[in-house]
Parts: C-alpha cells; sequence; structure tokens
C-alpha cells in the first residue's frame, strides 16, 4: 500500500515538473544558469521590471557614485572594504523608486548602535537622483541572490598619485593625529599591498580590527555631567557605561540633553565626503614610501 501511494506521488511529481517546464521555458534550469553563449534571461516576473532609465542620468550618477560612495560601497556595489553594505541586496535599495527611500539616508546619514554608520553626503536632491537611477541601472543586470553584474573582473590602479602632493595634504588634514615618524613609521612594509594600504588609511584601521572605542559625555538640562564609553546612539535614546560599570540611557527627545562624542575615528568619517579621486591617490603613493 505504501509503495503504490510513493509511486502514485512519484509520477504526479514528475507530471507537474513537465508541465511546469512546458509552460515556462528556462524554468527547469539551476538559479543563474545560462546555456553557453545565450544571453542572461529576464526576470519571470516581467510586470515588476523598471523600464529603461535615462543614459545620461544614469551616466551622470555613475560619477558621483564613483566619488562619494565607491569606497564603501565597492565599485560593483556588492559592499566595499569600508564597511558599506551591499546594496544589490539591500532591502531600502529594493523598494526604492527613483530615490525617495535612498535620498534621506544619503543626504542625512544614519547611525548604527556602536556609533558608526554611513556620513551624509552633500548631494542635492538632483544628484541623489541620479546616484539612485545608476544604482537601480547596476542592479537590473545583477544575477539572482545579489550576486556581481555579468562582466570581466575590474583591476584597479592603485598607484597613479603625486607623493610630494600626497605628503602636501597629509600635512594638511592628518599631520595632526598622525606622524610618518610615530605611528605611521614603517606602514608600507607592514601593509605591502598598496590596495590594501590606501583602504587602510581611508577606513581609519584595518580591515576586521578593533574600532577604538568613543567616549560620550551627556549633559542634563539640569547641569548634570555623565561620562563614559559609547554603547549606543541614535535619534531617541543614547546609552553608555560608566568608568565605574554601570549602564545610564538618556532620552533625546525635545534636546533634553546635550551629548559631546569623543570618536578617534570622526575625522576620518568626515572626509569621506571630502575626498578626491585626486587626494586619495596622492595620499597614497606618499605612503607608499613610509618602509
Amino acid at each position: 500500500m505504501i509503495g503504490a501511494l510513493l509511486l502514485v506521488t512519484a509520477l504526479m511529481t514528475t507530471a507537474w515538473g513537465a508541465r511546469l517546464a512546458a509552460a515556462e521555458p528556462g524554468a527547469g534550469e539551476e538559479a543563474g544558469e545560462q546555456a553557453a553563449g545565450q544571453p542572461r534571461r529576464q526576470g519571470l516576473y516581467p510586470a515588476l521590471q523598471r523600464p529603461p532609465g535615462d543614459p545620461e542620468l544614469i551616466a551622470r550618477g555613475q560619477g558621483i557614485y564613483g566619488i562619494n560612495c565607491r569606497a564603501c560601497h565597492g565599485v560593483d556595489l556588492r559592499g566595499g572594504d569600508l564597511g558599506g553594505p551591499n546594496l544589490l541586496r539591500s532591502q531600502l535599495v529594493l523598494r526604492d523608486l527613483q530615490g525617495e527611500l535612498m535620498g534621506p539616508v544619503i543626504q542625512n546619514g544614519s547611525t548604527s548602535p556602536d556609533g558608526s554608520g554611513m556620513p551624509a553626503q552633500p548631494l542635492s536632491d538632483e544628484d541623489v537622483r541620479a546616484v539612485a537611477e545608476y544604482i537601480h541601472d547596476v542592479l537590473s543586470t545583477a544575477t539572482r541572490q545579489g550576486g556581481p553584474p555579468e562582466g570581466d573582473a575590474v583591476e584597479l590602479d592603485i598607484l597613479v598619485g603625486d607623493p610630494a602632493a600626497g605628503q602636501a595634504y597629509f600635512a594638511a588634514q592628518c599631520a595632526s593625529c598622525h606622524s610618518p615618524a610615530g605611528d605611521l613609521r614603517g606602514i608600507a612594509s607592514r601593509i605591502a599591498e598598496p590596495k590594501e594600504l590606501q583602504n587602510t588609511w581611508v577606513r581609519g584601521g584595518a580591515r576586521g580590527g578593533t574600532r577604538p572605542p568613543v567616549d560620550v559625555t551627556v549633559t542634563t538640562t539640569s547641569g548634570d555631567r555623565v561620562e563614559g564609553r559609547l554603547e549606543r546612539l541614535d535619534d531617541f535614546v543614547v546609552v553608555l557605561t560608566t568608568t565605574d560599570g554601570r549602564h545610564r540611557s538618556f532620552s533625546r527627545r525635545g534636546g533634553g540633553a546635550r551629548i559631546e562624542l569623543a570618536d578617534p575615528l570622526a575625522r576620518h568619517r568626515e572626509l569621506l565626503s571630502m575626498y578626491s579621486d585626486a587626494d586619495i591617490h596622492n595620499v597614497t603613493a606618499y605612503l607608499v614610501t613610509l618602509k
């Protein structure tokens, strides 16, 4: 009895699979698998596909993305060495239509519970729309499961800057915290690969390294000052741990408390929106000489 039931079930499953394969071309292929030499299949739900974007707007967005976003989110949008998330799998990006969801995050930034996050980018509404159009255009070429867009691997040429210009930039922007004869002495020997060296100094630390703690001082409306290590900071509350190990939280609603942060990486995040490509290449070319 059981054997007969299993046989019937198998026959029904085989028949149903054959009907699906006949009704939907390519349905029997593995996800993302294509016949050799054939163009990539379009999505299975044509009603949900976006129409092609404006080529000029997309090209403009690509340029803005390269300056303001690439370091964190990567050249292919799958996340960069500075820790930005994969935009091809972002629920916010997938729900966005014309920048209405991405725009506030791009222009206002975001803060994570540990005090890190995305810095605000000084982009106009028109620039945000262009970046959003570019991101959606790349997303339309992505493979399933947020895989990379099709095409050849991108090889980046890192050492194209001017070491003298990089030294001048370092003296103006970095020398107050770092010294080529101190903490950066021999950095090019410790980090021999130029791309990793560039990512390390732009990021403000080694990939996967421990983030330096952020100190916070909260002044209440009554004038009391409470100091400690930052645990959480958002639009509604600030949470800290005092030197004696107590956890304290303060509401931020109505401007009830004044907050002062001492973040060792704050300047690095500020500069992310200020660097030009030339600045980054020049500083990297200078740092590779510190052996």
